[in-house]
């Protein structure tokens, strides 16, 4: 058999995603503030793109394009004047008073104005006097520079520094913090460290216990109970009963088995329970109060507010910039003499990008408070009365509700956050698995979850619940759960477990 080429032709339908609907699609994932740098970065790049003032947004269109008319006018009636200087507007005016003269006094008046002199002349920059004179003006005042936190690295070199060991020393130092973790502990061996520094064991082995007693105490430790035995030692409890509990009993203090470690030291359970009580002050994580952590605030997107007997929704639109197509360059396009093609066509291609982009970030804000809306219908009992309230919800149902697709709910709600009666939560909150009640109804599991966590802080803490108890108790309460979920549904919260959670009490 014989291999041709031959060509043929075939009509595919598929679908096919253009720069355009990627945007649209991109834009509606997008948080708020993603959405105000692309806006930002789209501004930068096409000229056509303009933001409008508050004025314009507060006041007319039309008001808008016909300010905009006139003061561009005045602005042609001025530079002909200033092109033809012997005109009549040309030269002082004959019949006005005559100025007084001008004469500068070698002192400092008594009003000057001392903050705009230290925001102009004194920089915290180590910046010249030419880079100061064009740049410092947009510089913060002194009042909002804050104070840089000291972290652990830092804050343990400076006490190596201040110490009084050789140089040598130091560079072992220098090592051992350098291999610091979060927490404050030894990430690696003496070994890699003597082989980095050239330096013995006992050499290294010494800077570490000169650096474990440095603030915080503790730091530097390879393990929890080395941890916690330095602080011991640092307190003087060297050889008493605390000492003995870090040394040898630590995991037994872990799961709370105190009666039997009291027998085992035999001690009283007293004794025991106030050597307990000693451990628990200590810090197994000394490294922890010098951590750079910055607080992440939240900005809603939309605000749910109850009026009469219903919800209100508001999208919050501050600091959005209204978009709109600049003006000039629509002008340009109808001047067709005086514009070249290759001018024309990149202005167009500006505009159809500017344009679809206005589109594109409309369409992103209705589709928000349609799928808002529809969660407030479903979800109206749990705004009323809380958590206990709240409704199994998928994407689905939302999605059949507005006639909208699965896919464009879950991007529209992903990292997007509503501000309602009972808190701010993030609108993927709404969406849970169902719970089934006793009677066949359903119960949401963030309503399960809030169930169980009450449970738990109302029982016995000398006899805590087990998770199938508590599962006995949730099917009396009319909700059908297995004890293995209540096990899940614990370790989510960060519960610990029965045996963890109980407390022994001095009669």
């Amino acid at each position: 058999m014989a291999l041709e080429l031959r060509q043929s032709l075939g009509l595919v339908q598929q679908l096919v995603m253009t720069p355009q609907l990627q945007q649209a699609i991109k834009l509606l994932q997008l948080s708020r503030l993603e959405l105000l740098e692309t806006v930002s970065q789209e501004m930068e790049e096409n000229p056509i793109l303009e933001e409008m003032s508050q004025d314009e947004v507060d006041g007319d269109d039309g008001a808008g394009e016909k300010k905009e008319e006139s003061t561009r006018a005045l602005q042609d009636s001025q530079e002909k004047k200033s092109e033809n200087p012997s005109g009549d507007d040309a030269g002082p005016d004959p019949d006005s008073p005559s100025l007084p003269e001008v004469t500068v006094e070698e002192r400092t008046g008594d009003d000057v104005d001392w903050e705009s002199y230290l925001s102009e002349y004194s920089s915290g920059y180590s910046e010249n006097f030419s880079e100061r004179h064009y740049e410092q003006k947009d510089a913060p005042s002194f009042e909002n520079f804050t104070a840089t936190k000291t972290d652990l690295s830092s804050h343990l070199l400076w006490q190596l520094n201040m110490s009084s060991v050789k140089d040598e020393k130091k560079e072992i130092g220098a090592h051992i913090i350098g291999n610091l973790n979060d927490d404050g502990y030894l990430k690696t061996t003496l070994d890699e460290i003597s082989q980095a520094t050239g330096d013995s064991i006992d050499d290294v082995r010494e800077v570490l216990a000169l650096i474990q007693n440095f603030d915080p105490v503790g730091v530097a430790a390879r393990d929890t109970r080395e941890c916690l035995l330095i602080q011991a030692l640092f307190q003087d409890l060297a050889g008493t009963l605390v000492e003995k509990i870090i040394r040898d009993h630590l995991k037994d203090l872990e799961e709370k088995r105190y009666r039997q470690v009291a027998d085992q030291l035999d001690v009283s359970i007293q004794d025991f329970l106030m050597a307990v009580t000693a451990i628990q002050a200590l810090d197994p994580k000394p490294g922890r109060i010098y951590a750079v952590e910055e607080t992440i605030y939240v900005t809603p997107d939309i605000y749910v507010s109850k009026v009469g007997d219903g919800y209100e929704i508001i999208q919050n639109e501050d600091g959005l910039p209204k978009l709109r197509i600049n003006a000039y360059y629509k002008r340009m396009l109808k001047n067709r003499g005086r514009v070249s093609d290759e001018t024309k066509a990149y202005i167009q291609e500006k505009m159809r990008s500017a344009a679809w982009l206005i589109k594109s970030i409309h369409q992103r804000q209705r589709t928000l408070y349609r799928v808002t809306e529809s969660i407030v219908r479903f979800q109206k009992q749990f705004l009323d009365k809380g958590i206990a309230y709240l409704r199994p919800l998928v994407l689905r149902d939302v999605a059949e509700d507005i006639e909208m697709h699965e896919s464009t709910v879950s991007r529209v709600t992903t990292s997007k956050y509503v501000h309602t009666p009972q808190g701010l939560y993030e609108l993927k909150f709404f969406f849970n698995s169902a719970i089934n009640r006793v009677d066949g109804d359903s119960l949401a599991s963030e309503s399960v979850k809030e169930q169980i966590r009450k449970i738990i802080k109302a029982e016995d803490k000398t006899k805590p619940l087990s998770d199938k108890g508590i599962e006995n108790i949730m099917h009396d309460l009319n909700i059908r759960v297995a004890r293995r979920t209540v096990a899940k549904y614990r370790e989510a919260m960060g519960i610990l477990p029965s045996r963890k959670r109980k407390e022994v009490r001095i009669n």
